[in-house]
Formats: structure tokens, C-alpha cells, sequence
């Protein structure tokens, strides 16, 4: 294979409709609990530094699930698909760690308990998914090797 087929890399990029808007509604209630849910954290200014980690999150989720068509190479498509999942995953990791560090507020379980399910399908779904399009770049990359 020289190239990459537009088809197959359109199919590997496509993301299911339900699990976008189930993740969407997902970081919304996480983001809901942050706002204005009682955390308490054991610094001051720890509970809005978590908020703006909750937020970039937010941000990175966007970029995840939205499309590449824009993009006009199909082997940039997967590289960006790639590194958006990656920085998802860094960011939901920072998330999980700051939500671990909270000492108390009524809301602290609950809190703990969205951003682990909202990692949790995030991941789930794109964590494979990183892996297919890593095998469909480096499959590029020893045809060009050998071509």
C-alpha cells in the first residue's frame, strides 16, 4: 500500500453520534459538579485551578470529536486524530489527579465519580481506536520505507 486510502481513513476517523452526545452530556454534568458543586481542596485557589482543568478538558474533548474534513491529507487527518486523543488523555489524567487532591465539600464523591466515568468513556472508546490509527500510520510509513 503507497497511500492511503481516503475511504478507509474517513471509516477509522468516524466516531458514533450517540457516544459523542453520551460524552458531551458526560463532561457537561462533570463541568456542572465543578462550578457550582461544594468542593474543598486543601490549598487556596485549588477548586478554580480544577475548574480550569476541568474546562481544558472540555476544550480537548471538543477537538476530539470534531471532524477532519477539513484537513486535506489523509495521513494528517490520522496524525492530528492522534495527537488530539493523546492530549484528551493527558488532560483527563491531570483532571483525575486534581479531583483526587480535593479534601472535602458535600459533592467531592460525586465529582470524583464523573470525571473517572467521563475518563473512563473517553478512553474506552478512543484508546483503541488511537491504536488503529498509529497501525494505519506506521502501515504508511513502512510502504513509503519500502517503496
Amino acid at each position: 500500500m503507497s497511500a492511503l486510502d481516503r475511504a478507509e481513513i474517513d471509516r477509522a476517523l468516524a466516531l458514533d453520534a450517540t457516544w459523542a452526545d453520551r460524552t458531551r452530556e458526560a463532561w457537561l454534568a462533570m463541568m456542572a459538579l465543578a462550578v457550582f458543586g461544594d468542593l474543598k481542596a486543601p490549598r487556596i485557589g485549588g477548586v478554580p485551578r480544577l475548574r480550569k482543568k476541568a474546562l481544558d478538558c472540555g476544550e480537548r474533548l471538543r477537538a476530539a470529536l470534531a471532524g477532519r474534513a477539513w484537513i486535506p491529507q489523509p495521513r494528517e487527518r490520522l496524525k492530528n486524530a492522534l495527537a488530539t486523543t493523546l492530549a484528551l488523555r493527558e488532560a483527563l489524567d491531570e483532571l483525575a489527579a486534581a479531583a483526587g487532591e480535593l479534601d472535602g465539600g458535600a459533592d467531592r464523591a460525586a465529582f470524583g465519580a464523573s470525571v473517572d466515568a467521563l475518563r473512563a468513556a473517553v478512553m474506552d472508546e478512543l484508546g483503541p481506536r488511537a491504536n488503529a490509527w498509529a497501525a494505519l500510520l506506521d502501515r504508511r510509513g513502512e510502504a513509503d520505507d519500502n517503496g
